[in-house]
Parts: structure tokens; C-alpha cells; sequence
């Protein structure tokens, strides 16, 4: 499993430096790209959306995150009001996204009326289309970053929606994001790796006002690979036209590498398969044009054989066949990390338990 001649762009800003000794570990070189600034506690504006939804219960309240319905519940304290806050919301359809927002109201006593089952968006409006949401007021529980899919769809079903963002993102400072955009463009990064959905939105949203969006996507349709922590930072990307993601089933900064690294040993092997047919068709033919005798007809019947038993069966083009040799049912399998060298090893090992993916953020009063 290995990362050589590769150049990979890291855009989140926490362990970025911890995540670039593990590309390098892996071979590959990282450029660090913060796509996310600053997060904070908008105090001000929670505290009267927390008291309106007191006052003024919603029908439905989704909540999409663990950090944020904590957030919630943490705000509804501080303001005296928490016991009435968890009463309201035992008379309100509560539907909640991911283990971590269902762990959080376990906590409190209270269990939604739908979870999804794949800890995505899709899922949860998957389940949510059993519910009659015409005229039904619905507040949206996001993490400092607006979900279009969400709102659009809530909207088609005739839901009046009301966001409730407990967290605001800055931009980050300076020009990396523009200079992410240019390197992307001119295909001087491999990959991209994103750690959240902020970061996705932000780089897509800079690329519409730079009038780049539409050369980004082309490029992550071709050479650069775009490469997401997990199920929802995918969907995210998804959501914003980026057809070809990769990411582990394990929502792990470790296991992303790991599968970063076996989707290019994967192209690797792809390149030799399809050098190996090559040449057995370039010789098939030297052949029929040397004679058609019987024996040179053998002599074709065996390569065509031979031929048929090394090169992989698959509908999914050369690649997908490479990743079926290797054993993967799909590019998103989670990783599997046999074969890693034991500085490899360790270095997911340590990425893993520490836990890159909490969401928690860093509150500025």
C-alpha cells in the first residue's frame, strides 16, 4: 500500500500536520489547505431560537448532528430552561441523523420518532417520506453549515422549514483556498482529502465566486480524486456535483488514508491488467497475420484462455476489476490493513484512536 508520486491536499484544519505525517508515511507527499476557519458559539441568536422553540414548539425538529442537539441542551441549561426545553420536545416528532445525536438524547430521556440507518441525509429523508409534512413547521438542526438537500426537499413536500445553526464558520484566513482551487484546476494535487462537510461547502462555494466551480468538478471527474472522512462528508460533495468519491466505511482519518492508498494500488494493478491484454492482443494478432495454420490456431485458443483466467470479470471497467483481485467489493469497502509496515500500522493506529472525526468544536465566546 503505498502514496508514491503522490500529492495530496489536506483541507481540515485540526490534526492537519498529524495527517500529513501519515500521508508521508504512506510515500505521499501532503499540502496542507485549511478549507475551514474558525467555529464558534453564536450565543446571541441560539439562546432566542432555543426560547422560541420553547415558546412556540415546531411539529418536527431534525437534528443532524451530536454536537449540535448537545449544543441545544446546553444552551437550554445555561438559560434556566432546560427541564421545560426536554418536556417541549417530548410533544414534538423528533427525527435525528447519526449514533451520536441519538446517543445524546438517550441521555436526556428522549428517543426520536425516526433515525436513518446509514447516518446520511438521504437516509433519514428516506424514512421521513413515510410522514405527511404538508403545512408542517420543521426546524433543522445544522452544524454551521446550511444543507440545501434538506431544505429543498422538506420544501417540495410542502414543510415550512426553520434552520437553527447553534455554530457559525469563518472563512479561514488567507489565500488557500484559492490557491487549492488553481492547484485542482491545473491537476497539481492527486487528491483531495476533506474531513467535513464545512470544509466541501466552503471550497465549492469559494470556486462559484471565483467562477471556477464548473473546471472544479471537471477536474474531479478526472485526474483529482476527491476523498471524504466518511458517509455524510460523501454526501456532501455528492450534494455539490462531485460524482466520484472515496471514502471508508470506518468514519477514521487512518482508515481514509488506508483506502487512499489501496484505491491507487488499485490503479496500479488496473495499468498492469490492461497491459497484459494489450499484449496478448498485439501477439493474438502478429499471429494471424504470421499463418492460420492449425497450430498457430492452438496457440491463439490458449492465449484466449489463459487470457480469460488472469483478467478479472466485471462490469465496472479495468479498475473496478483491479479492486475485485485485491478482494474489495467496492471502492468504498472499509479498510483493511494487512500488509501496511508497522510505521504505517502505527500511524493509522494512533489517527484512529484519536478520534479526527469528533465534531467538536472549538467555542469562542
Amino acid at each position: 500500500m503505498r502514496l508514491e508520486g503522490k500529492t495530496i491536499a489536506v483541507t481540515g484544519p485540526r490534526k492537519a500536520d498529524e495527517m500529513a505525517r501519515m500521508i508521508s508515511k504512506f510515500g505521499g507527499t501532503a499540502v496542507i489547505r485549511p478549507a475551514q476557519g474558525t467555529v464558534f458559539l453564536d450565543d446571541s441568536q441560539f439562546a432566542e431560537q432555543l426560547q422560541s422553540l420553547i415558546e412556540n414548539p415546531v411539529d418536527w425538529l431534525v437534528l443532524t448532528t451530536g454536537v449540535g442537539t448537545e449544543a441545544l441542551l446546553a444552551t437550554a441549561e445555561k438559560l434556566g430552561q432546560l427541564d421545560r426545553f426536554i418536556e417541549t420536545l417530548r410533544g414534538v416528532h423528533i427525527a435525528a441523523r447519526g449514533y451520536k445525536t441519538v446517543n445524546v438524547l438517550r441521555k436526556a430521556g428522549l428517543t426520536p420518532e425516526v433515525r436513518d440507518e446509514d447516518g446520511t441525509t438521504a437516509g433519514l429523508l428516506q424514512l421521513l417520506n413515510a410522514y405527511n409534512l404538508t403545512g408542517k413547521r420543521v426546524g433543522l438542526q445544522l452544524y454551521g453549515d446550511p444543507a440545501p438537500k434538506l431544505n429543498a426537499v422538506l420544501e417540495a413536500r410542502g414543510a415550512i422549514c426553520e434552520e437553527i445553526l447553534p455554530y457559525r464558520h469563518i472563512l479561514p484566513e488567507g489565500d488557500a483556498i484559492q490557491l487549492l482551487l488553481g492547484e485542482i484546476i491545473a491537476d497539481e494535487v492527486d487528491a483531495v482529502a476533506f474531513t467535513s462537510t464545512v470544509q466541501v461547502r466552503c471550497l465549492m462555494s469559494e470556486a462559484a465566486v471565483a467562477g471556477v466551480r464548473d473546471q472544479v468538478l471537471r477536474a474531479f471527474e478526472g485526474h483529482v480524486l476527491a476523498v471524504a472522512v466518511g458517509k455524510v462528508t460523501a454526501e456532501a460533495l455528492r450534494e455539490e456535483g462531485v460524482t466520484r468519491v472515496l471514502f471508508p466505511e470506518e468514519e477514521r482519518m487512518g482508515s481514509m488514508v488506508v483506502s487512499l492508498s489501496r484505491y491507487y494500488d488499485a490503479a496500479a494493478l488496473a495499468s498492469r491488467v490492461t497491459d497484459a491484454i494489450s499484449r496478448e492482443r498485439v501477439g493474438r494478432e502478429r499471429l494471424d497475420e504470421a499463418s492460420p495454420n492449425a497450430a498457430v490456431k492452438r496457440l491463439r485458443a490458449a492465449g484466449k484462455e489463459s487470457a480469460t483466467e488472469s483478467a478479472p470479470r466485471s462490469s465496472g471497467g479495468i479498475l473496478s476489476s483491479a479492486v475485485a483481485l485485491m478482494g474489495l467489493s467496492k471502492l468504498t469497502d472499509t479498510a483493511v490493513f494487512s500488509g501496511l509496515t508497522a510505521d504505517q500500522a502505527a500511524a493509522v493506529e494512533e489517527a484512529n484512536v484519536s478520534g479526527e472525526c469528533s465534531k467538536g468544536p472549538t467555542a469562542i465566546q
